[in-house]
C-alpha cells in the first residue's frame, strides 16, 4: 500500500507538470490542444520515471538503461491511450480539453500505468 501511495504522489507531481505544460502551450503558444496534450504527456512521463525510480519504487541501484527501455515501452502505450482518449473526448464527445485530459489521465494512470510500472518496469520492489 505504501508503494501504491508513493507511486500516486509521483503521478500527481508528474500530472501537475503535464497539465501546466499543456495549458501553457494551448493558451500562450497557440499549439493545437491534442498536440499540447501529447507534449504534456512527454514532459510528465520523464518526470514520473525519475520520481518513481528514485523515490516511489526505490530501485535506483538497478540498471537505469533497462528500466528506461521498459518504461519507454509502457509509456508509448500510455501516450497512445492518452492521446486517443483525449482526441475522442474533445472531437467526438465535445468535452473541454482540460477536463478530457484529467479524465483520461486518471483512468490510464490507475488501470494501465501503475500495474505495469509495478509488475514490469520496477518489478524488484518489495
Amino acid at each position: 500500500m505504501k508503494t501504491f501511495l508513493k507511486a500516486n504522489v509521483a503521478a500527481t507531481v508528474a500530472s501537475a507538470c503535464d497539465y501546466v505544460f499543456t495549458f501553457v502551450m494551448v493558451k500562450f503558444a497557440g499549439v493545437d490542444k491534442v498536440l499540447a496534450c501529447i507534449g504534456g504527456t512527454v514532459a510528465g512521463g520523464i518526470i514520473n520515471f525519475f520520481i518513481c525510480r528514485y523515490w516511489a519504487f526505490k530501485v535506483a541501484d538497478g540498471a537505469m538503461i533497462q528500466q528506461g527501455k521498459k518504461y519507454f515501452l509502457t509509456w508509448i502505450g500510455n501516450l497512445v491511450l492518452n492521446a486517443s482518449g483525449v482526441y475522442l473526448l474533445i472531437h467526438v464527445a465535445g468535452v473541454e480539453y482540460m477536463l478530457a485530459k484529467v479524465l483520461i489521465s486518471l483512468t490510464v494512470a490507475l488501470a494501465y500505468n501503475y500495474p505495469l510500472q509495478k509488475k514490469y518496469v520496477f518489478k524488484n520492489i518489495q
